[in-house]
């Protein structure tokens, strides 16, 4: 197990859901929290305030993680106050699903295409990219990024009202980025992905595309995911905190936490008697 108590941790998208939970969660297990917002200034407000409740030294910061100038300065900040950084949670994605917003051909959809893989894709790397030197700088670490199932299924089947083209290829990209960063990051540093499926604040219940979907659209996605249900944000905590302090001789690798939703498309037939 890797010691939390006394690390300096990076969580991103950290205002709302996924983001947020983590952040207190390493928060309570005793790591120096930097947070980041960008969207959803009321919710950021709340979690700053939590996180300020279990101590002065976490701090909440505003940045576009989409401008490069903007993530340097942070990162810059990050090394002046604290010299040095073992724990990145690369947690930032856009995603329009098609059930919400509809073609890109539409007017209010110009900037959407730019907007999910500026958000989902660059971002991340961009963070990486300027997280590596004070992540070298420890003698262990531990990178986390989230990324969604969408990479493998595209805009196809029940999923294909939640997932855009633009978010499945930018996902299917992270993919990618998760086997050199961790070639790049070795051997202090591990890397690995939390491929997600349906999770509650993300493409599940708590998003206005969930909200817009039918019973029957519904049912077809939960009767395509073998658990037969939607994942908790405590589950996806759980998760993350595995990766982090649990999984220790393991790098570039993908957990996958959908549910079974890719497997949930075939059925296993009865054995056949045969011919002998």
């Amino acid at each position: 197990m890797m010691e939390i108590k006394g690390k300096t941790a990076l969580v991103l998208g950290a205002a709302r859901g996924i983001g947020k939970a983590v952040a207190l969660a390493l928060a309570r297990a005793g790591a120096t929290v930097v947070a980041t917002c960008f969207d959803w200034p009321e919710d950021a407000v709340l979690t700053k305030d939590e996180l300020a409740a279990m101590g002065k030294q976490h701090q909440m910061m505003h940045v576009d993680l989409r401008s490069r100038e903007q993530v340097v300065k942070m990162f810059r900040e990050i090394d002046e106050r604290f010299g040095c950084l073992h724990i990145l949670i690369n947690n930032i994605e856009r995603g329009g699903m098609p059930v919400v917003h509809g073609d890109y051909s539409r007017e209010i959809n110009k900037d959407q295409w730019d907007l999910e893989l500026d958000t989902t894709m660059t971002a991340k790397w961009l963070v990486f990219r300027e997280a590596l030197p004070l992540l070298k700088k420890v003698d262990s670490g531990a990178v986390v990024t989230l990324s969604s199932m969408a990479g493998i299924v595209g805009r196809s089947g029940p999923a294909g009202l939640l997932f855009n083209d633009g978010y499945s290829a930018a996902n299917r990209a992270v993919s990618s980025f998760t086997k050199s960063w961790a070639r790049q990051a070795a051997p202090a540093i591990r890397v690995n992905e939390l491929m997600l499926g349906l999770v509650e604040t993300r493409h599940a219940q708590g998003t206005k595309g969930w909200e817009v979907l039918t019973a029957k659209e519904k049912k077809s996605l939960l009767d395509h995911t073998l658990l037969g249900r939607t994942a908790t944000v405590d589950e996806v905590v759980d998760a993350v905190l595995f990766l982090v302090a649990g999984a220790t001789f393991m790098t570039g690798g993908v957990l996958l936490m959908d549910g079974g939703y890719l497997l949930g498309g075939e059925k296993v037939p009865e054995m056949p008697e045969g011919i002998l």
